[in-house]
């Protein structure tokens, strides 16, 4: 679904279960094209997520991805992939970046994760060969104070890093680059979508109106929804 990207392209991968997909999905995937300046964003829904289980009552795998495809139909910089959908097992994050480097060995990747992903870091599985296959984009709330940054990283790897105060970003010896974003908030988010949806109320302006209208002609998401 990236076919058309030339050598040395610069690929978006934006991960997630979208469910359902929303407006600040979109919005945060087009701050992310310009800000570092892509040629297409990819988005990836997950099949089986490795931090947590999906509400019982979510639509399928198949679902997720033709919503997505829905949301994002007329942004010729937007694709999806039902990847994870063929890759058996857990879909960790380096396991999926090394398929994409398969199909794209010349393109440029940036991985978009939010904050909260990123002080987690330490935690994911093998997380430390994800300087050689990506650029990480952090993405942060406007308003939130800046950390030392460094600090945020696993202390094992920190020393692997150099700020680059004029650019704002972590330099890794790969020569990779962590970059940080200050998205656009919109405080909207699919577990409250999911929460309106199943008490029959409306989601106009929460999320693309073909995608509400997928929704509705499936029976998505009519069950008690569950934190």
């Amino acid at each position: 679904m990236t076919r058309d990207l030339s050598p040395r392209s610069r690929l978006g991968i934006f991960g997630g279960a979208f469910n359902p997909i929303h407006l600040a999905h979109l919005r945060l995937a087009e701050e992310a094209r310009e800000h570092c300046n892509l040629n297409q964003v990819l988005f990836l829904p997950t099949a089986d997520p490795p931090h947590k289980t999906l509400p019982a009552e979510s639509p399928s795998f198949v679902q997720r991805l033709a919503m997505v495809a829905i949301a994002i139909a007329g942004n010729p910089a937007f694709r999806v992939s039902d990847l994870e959908g063929s890759i058996p097992g857990k879909n960790y994050s380096v396991k999926v970046l090394e398929r994409l480097h398969s199909l794209h060995p010349d393109c440029d990747f940036f991985f978009l994760i939010g904050m909260d992903s990123f002080r987690d870091l330490a935690t994911w599985h093998d997380y430390r060969r994800l300087f050689a296959l990506t650029n990480l984009v952090v993405t942060r709330r406007p308003g939130v104070e800046r950390d030392d940054l460094l600090a945020l990283l696993p202390v094992a790897i920190r020393p692997e890093f150099c700020y680059d105060s004029g650019g704002k970003i972590l330099l890794h010896v790969s020569g990779s680059r962590i970059i940080f974003l200050e998205e656009t908030y919109l405080d909207i988010s699919s577990t409250y979508i999911r929460q309106l949806l199943s008490g029959g109320r409306s989601v106009r302006y929460l999320l693309p109106t073909p995608v509400a209208d997928y929704i509705e002609q499936n029976a998505l998401y009519r069950g008690r929804e569950r934190l």
